[in-house]
């Protein structure tokens, strides 16, 4: 698919280049500041104000006095499915899914943990009740994409969707050292999710509740939908020292017609375009640097990157030698990130996905 008149027609300036290894984005985090559950609130969480140093400590309920009229929020509108799964190999030992892609037919790519992996062909009994009998089956395929291919292809015995819903868990980040409760189920979901796909949440969106988006849209703040649904890449630390020799996880996204028409207007008459959490802007830089509205994208930005339609960023903070670090630095600066995430720490904020938010201004070129 091919994208509108809307589609930026050159890149912006790049910055000047300088050589970045995977250690520059480490950083030592103390284990008590990663959020083990939400705020009480989902606007009660703290925001840092990042666009200016040094920043400002607020509370995310003042971010509507903190953007314009005329301003385009863009939000990620992906629905995290049940995704985890356990079950057992016909020999008995255990297993456990975590679906990363629903396909036709009930087949479904995920990964798999297990003591040794079966053979294609074998068929999994998954979510036992208390008798041993299983719910469901799920038959493997094979590997993919492609015969080394990390992730496995499954056909599930029904509907996949039907089954996570019913016998599925909610799929925490691996830091949230809690099982998923009915808080989880509730909170680790944005109150706009309305596609569903993702194994992980768009975190930055999951401090918006009813009354902040009215209070938004009475400051004369617009709102549009992307959608892309987050894959368990997302946390994966990358694990080369050379970034350009990292393989980049692949995820699927949409922009629908209505949004990108919303991105012209607001262009247009001279607003800014807000991104809400990281995947929403690697959604919206994908079609700006392919053209393409809807399909796979293995985007990985790092600093140097030229960004095309992005003004603001409200994000989380993220995990060390992770991607979406090095995402942020390249837009809001390498130094500048750095020091808004010393200041984080040393007045105790929250990290990672229950944690809490800044708000960030595309660096100068």
């Amino acid at each position: 698919m091919t994208a509108s008149s809307s589609h930026p027609s050159a890149p912006a300036p790049a910055q000047t280049r300088r050589s970045y290894t995977v250690d520059d984005f480490d950083f030592a985090l103390p284990p008590e500041l990663i959020a083990q559950h939400p705020a009480p609130e989902r606007s009660a969480s703290r925001l840092l104000d990042g666009r200016q140093c040094p920043p400002t400590d607020r509370v995310f309920r003042e971010l509507p006095n903190l953007l314009q009229a005329g301003d385009l929020l863009v939000f990620n509108d992906t629905q995290v499915i049940k995704a985890r799964l356990f079950g057992v190999k016909p020999s008995g030992g255990r297993l456990e899914l975590l679906v990363e892609r629903v396909l036709a037919d009930g087949e479904v790519v995920a990964h798999m943990k297990v003591s040794k992996k079966p053979a294609a062909g074998t068929v999994l009994h998954m979510a036992l009740d208390d008798g041993g009998q299983p719910a469901f089956t799920a038959t493997l395929l094979g590997r993919w994409p492609d015969a080394d291919g990390p992730l496995f292809r499954l056909r599930f015995s029904d509907d996949p969707y039907a089954l996570m819903a019913r016998h599925g868990h909610v799929p925490l980040p691996p830091y949230i050292a809690h099982a998923d409760t009915a808080e989880d189920e509730r909170r680790y979901q944005t109150v706009f999710a309305k596609h569903p796909g993702a194994v992980a949440a768009p975190t930055a969106a999951l401090h918006f509740d009813e009354g902040i988006l009215a209070a938004l849209q009475a400051r004369g703040v617009h709102r549009a939908s992307v959608t892309l649904h987050v894959g368990a890449g997302t946390f994966q630390p990358v694990k080369v020292r050379d970034l350009h020799a990292h393989r980049m996880h692949s995820e699927w996204y949409r922009i629908p017609p209505e949004t990108l028409a919303a991105v012209e207007r607001t262009r247009r008459s001279g607003g800014r375009i807000v991104a809400v959490g990281t995947t929403t802007v690697r959604t919206l830089e994908s079609w700006a640097t392919s053209g393409r509205t809807e399909g796979d994208t293995t985007l990985f930005i790092t600093p140097g990157f030229a960004f095309r339609v992005v003004d603001l960023l409200i994000t989380n903070f993220h995990l060390p030698r992770s991607t979406l670090l090095m995402l942020v630095s390249a837009f809001a600066g390498y130094d500048h990130i750095r020091a808004l995430y010393q200041h984080a720490i040393a007045q105790r904020y929250r990290f990672f996905s229950y944690g809490d938010a800044m708000l960030l201004q595309r660096a100068a070129r």
